[in-house]
């Protein structure tokens, strides 16, 4: 009878004769990732990709191929001609502010400590990810809420050294207008929120206070 050349035949018994060395399983082989790709639009928060390609293609139900193309969260702060991005376009890459203790002692430790400043925002509008963070180290965006204030501090290393600004502050951003933030960790949580105004201290409770990245 007609016998068979793949991976099922060894249980159905039907295998053909010279199977051993005429139908052996061959897996999918990739290249390795390529570099990282700049970012598809500059001013904002996109993404950036790399890709493999394939060297060998899976034969006799060998393992199928894994994808070739992968995307990451991207934010480039210049243009293509090299000019910075205007501030109120800069989206606000934001942490809790709890690592902010931890940031200052490394700072101090390494004498490069500078004064950084805080600013007050309202928050307008939140993505609905920002509620279903199930990580330990997300929780913190469950106290993003709609309309509520909230303190975000600019401190180093994040204070940029010649500008003496954190990007995403909204500084030039005028009165009234919707600013972007991204929490750092979730990618999809992210909303908008109004520039109150800035102080040298924050004065929000601890669970109302983030950090620049």
């Amino acid at each position: 009878g007609p016998c068979y050349c793949d991976q099922a035949c060894t249980r159905t018994l039907d295998c053909c004769h010279d199977y051993a060395q005429a139908c052996p399983v061959i897996p999918c082989v990739v290249s390795q990732w390529s570099a990282w790709s700049g970012c598809a639009e500059p001013c904002k928060t996109t993404y950036r990709i790399r890709t493999r390609h394939i060297i060998q293609e899976p034969r006799n139900r060998g393992e199928a191929c894994p994808a070739l193309e992968e995307r990451a969260g991207c934010v480039e702060y210049w243009t293509q001609q090299g000019t910075e991005c205007q501030q109120s376009l800069i989206p606000a890459l934001i942490t809790t502010g709890g690592f902010g203790k931890a940031r200052k002692k490394r700072a101090a430790a390494d004498g490069n400590e500078r004064a950084g400043y805080c600013v007050e925002f309202q928050l307008v509008a939140i993505a609905p990810a920002c509620l279903h963070s199930h990580h330990s180290y997300t929780h913190w965006m469950r106290y993003l809420r709609e309309g509520h204030a909230v303190c975000v501090e600019c401190q180093h290393p994040a204070l940029h050294p010649l500008s003496q600004h954190c990007y995403g502050d909204g500084t030039g951003s005028q009165q009234n207008q919707l600013l972007h933030w991204q929490a750092v960790g979730n990618h999809r949580c992210k909303g908008t929120w109004r520039r109150i105004r800035q102080l040298d201290t924050c004065s929000c409770p601890s669970v109302h206070s983030f950090l620049f990245i």
